[in-house]
């Protein structure tokens, strides 16, 4: 539940999630930057109880940032199955949203561990940084699964190109989590149109695009705005 005084405005959650969208996938600031994440939208989000975010680790996979024990152990759940929505969301770069977890029976070991910790519902969210690949997955875990039904549905309508339902406004929090989620996948499409300007005008592949991207960026500064002023050049 959120912390803030009433009507205290706040953009914190945005503004991080806005950050992580254009740091190199490689940045020194990126682990801090999926803490903060963690700790905001616990903070923020009135339906998550619990979070954490997983990656990547050798062959496996790690919780890199959890608010509490219990977001632990249903992550751990899904790491020792190798099955999951976290390991969904992380590896396929979509949400994968459980409104329901006695209905996961697609991964038992999740919906045991889940149940027994008093989770109700859960929500993965694939976060990517600069390349546009994901780089951890968030997952949020709630007690009361009516409240985070919206929030599943708010979300997968974020990532649902073409997608626009009519859905009821959230909590300040959770608008926060929306409107971070909904601009970070309008700067990745931003750098995504300028590695493909960079392509095309420099005969080049992805991979060398985006290196050319990084090294055009000043240090600490974000890829976003270097790949906003080569889509000004382009169209200039």
């Amino acid at each position: 539940m959120s912390s803030r005084w009433p009507g205290q405005p706040s953009h914190e959650l945005t503004d991080a999630l806005l950050t992580l969208a254009g740091l190199p996938d490689d940045s020194a600031a990126l682990p801090d930057q999926l803490t903060t994440i963690v700790r905001l939208t616990v903070d923020l989000a009135d339906p998550v109880d619990f979070a954490s975010v997983t990656r990547l680790a050798g062959d496996g996979h790690r919780t890199h940032a959890a608010s509490d024990e219990v977001a632990v152990a249903v992550d751990l759940a899904q790491y020792a199955e190798d099955a999951g929505p976290c390991l969904v969301a992380l590896h396929s770069g979509r949400t994968v949203g459980v409104p329901d977890v006695t209905g996961a029976v697609v991964w038992p070991g999740f919906r045991d561990v889940a149940w027994r910790c008093g989770v109700r519902a859960s929500l993965s969210i694939s976060l990517f940084a600069g390349s546009g690949e994901p780089v951890a997955a968030l997952n949020l875990y709630a007690r009361d699964a009516t409240a985070m039904r919206l929030l599943i549905q708010r979300v997968q309508a974020c990532y649902d190109v073409g997608s626009t339902p009519v859905l009821p406004r959230m909590d300040p929090g959770s608008e926060q989590l929306l409107a971070g989620l909904t601009g970070a996948l309008r700067d990745r499409d931003i750098i995504q149109r300028a590695l493909g300007v960079l392509m095309d005008r420099d005969h080049i592949a992805a991979g060398p695009a985006y290196r050319r991207l990084l090294d055009a960026t000043a240090a600490g500064a974000s890829l976003t705005g270097t790949a906003s002023a080569i889509l000004r050049q382009h169209t200039s």
